[in-house]
């Protein structure tokens, strides 16, 4: 389990993050959200052993992260940091001793990952020639060719295809399922709520907003509401509650302050017999992210 403590820090007097406390338990994935300047990637540099905190702790299984346990790491950054004149087999093997495995072992496990991501056949081709889509597959074996207790994922689906986009997906799953803890961050929240059971939003190094998604979804009052069919859109707009309406290719999205003006809305159109779909949601995470992050710099 990582547990980072109260962790703060300081490039001279600019505090980059602002006692920033979260946990992420073995076998859970866990979002780290922001725009960009944060503190995120501060905070990833704090959580490998980079950079030191100001103040506060960082602990993987109990124990204080130092250079005795990064071994045990994976970090796929969202910057490509491959060296791009060196063969796919140099590259990993480069990473592998940095993190003390064995060439054999290294070997084993690249043939393992080349054949995952149906790439054999770049072995021995320089990562200059490849794609940007098989560049960031190398990049995502050099973070996981340790099989790591910890991994951290910052934009892990930049340059892919939406095939390769479920791929890694299903990978990234699959070390869930092995009791790896992880840390995801994306711009894409849609791929944040696909995978995050809990997430921290940051603004300006400080947490706006943590906890588990469920409930985050649940404590935001405002809810929409999918409607097809014709009906009378000035009296729905015209609703105490109704934030907005808005027409859309295929339906009508009435965005409302809470769940008591369902039922306003409902007594509304039920007078037409045109409407063939009436579905209340959750506000997305896109739009809870852009409400928080708005309030945050208004204030």
């Amino acid at each position: 389990m990582l547990s980072v403590n109260h962790v703060t820090k300081y490039y001279d007097k600019v505090k980059a993050v602002d006692d920033l406390s979260f946990e992420v338990k073995n076998g859970e994935i866990f979002g780290l959200l922001g725009v960009n300047g944060a503190g995120k990637t501060t905070t990833f540099r704090m959580i490998i052993g980079l950079l030191e905190p100001s103040s506060g702790d960082v602990f993987l299984d109990g124990k204080k992260i130092d250079y005795s346990v990064t071994d045990t790491i994976g970090f796929l950054t969202e910057e490509r940091s491959l060296l791009t004149k060196l063969t796919v087999k140099e590259q990993i093997l480069y990473y592998g001793k940095l993190k003390g495995m064995t060439e054999e072992k290294i070997m084993e496990k690249l043939d393992y990952w080349l054949q995952k991501f149906h790439i054999e056949e770049y072995k021995e081709r320089k990562i200059k020639e490849l794609s940007k889509g098989n560049q960031q597959k190398i990049q995502f074996i050099s973070a996981v060719i340790n099989d790591p207790k910890l991994l951290i994922l910052d934009e892990p689906f930049t340059g892919l295809d939406p095939i390769n986009v479920e791929m890694f997906m299903q990978v990234i799953k699959e070390f869930k399922n092995s009791g790896s803890s992880i840390i995801f961050s994306s711009h894409r929240m849609e791929h944040v709520e696909m995978f995050c059971e809990k997430l921290v939003i940051l603004v300006k190094g400080k947490s706006v907003l943590e906890g588990e998604l469920k409930q985050i979804k649940k404590d935001y009052r405002k809810k929409n509401i999918h409607i097809q069919g014709k009906f009378d859109k000035e009296a729905v707009k015209n609703l105490a509650g109704v934030l907005s309406l808005e027409e859309r290719a295929n339906d009508f999205l009435v965005k409302i302050e809470s769940e008591s003006v369902i039922e306003k809305v409902f007594q509304v159109i039920k007078k037409s017999d045109e409407i063939t779909e009436f579905r209340v949601e959750d506000p997305t995470l896109n739009e809870i992210f852009l409400s928080k992050v708005g309030e945050s710099y208004e204030g």
